[in-house]
């Protein structure tokens, strides 16, 4: 009989995820992640097979638990303005949290691996999607219920605020400044303003 696994399969995962997210996917080697997981070469390459695959399994399970539990917390729990309003203040207060200044694993995926791999590629600009889907949705509501203008379309408000979540944080990694971040912010809050004038 195979003897069971004696390690907690998502707790290493969660080790691969901060090493992926520190040091990036082209620096990192199996013999890195062996080391900072506790595993025998051979116990990651039976488990969650090369390096290539890991760092997939790394990046679904960052993207679970970041943008996916943002989105579960607020979305149907908040009004619509307050969901996307939430979504941005927690994005900044991460950002000025993170002293490592690793950033969002996702958009560094987009800059390091997406561009060199057609698979990673799709990866991110899927997830990317999803993060506008969002924003579409809350802005679609909003408009409905009188809280968000209406002088742009949903679609086009809903690009504008996935841009300005991609700067934030390639930003945050070189100037995590409070007022430099809030200020990029407030601008996108009076424009979903209902009484906010066209320019």
């Amino acid at each position: 009989m195979a003897r069971p696994r004696e390690f907690d399969e998502e707790a290493v995962l969660l080790l691969a995820v901060e090493h992926f997210w520190e040091h990036g996917y082209e620096a990192t080697s199996i013999r890195d992640l062996a080391e900072v997981m506790g595993l025998t070469s051979a116990s990651i390459y039976n488990t969650f097979g090369d390096k290539r695959s890991l760092y997939r399994r790394a990046l679904d399970f960052y993207v679970d638990h970041s943008f996916g539990d943002r989105v579960g917390r607020f979305e149907g729990n908040l009004p619509p303005r307050q969901a996307v309003e939430a979504f941005f203040n927690e994005i900044v207060a991460r950002s000025l949290e993170d002293t490592k200044r690793g950033g969002c694993m996702l958009v560094n995926s987009a800059l390091e691996v997406a561009p060199h791999d057609p698979e990673f590629q799709r990866v991110v600009a899927n997830v990317l999607v999803h993060v506008e889907d969002f924003f579409r949705r809350c802005v679609e509501a909003g408009q409905r219920d009188g809280t968000i203008s209406n002088r742009q379309s949903a679609d086009d408000m809903a690009r504008m605020l996935l841009g300005m979540v991609l700067g934030i944080r390639v930003l945050a990694r070189t100037r995590p400044e409070r007022a430099l971040l809030e200020g990029l912010v407030r601008p996108a809050f009076v424009l979903l303003d209902p009484g906010s004038v066209a320019p």
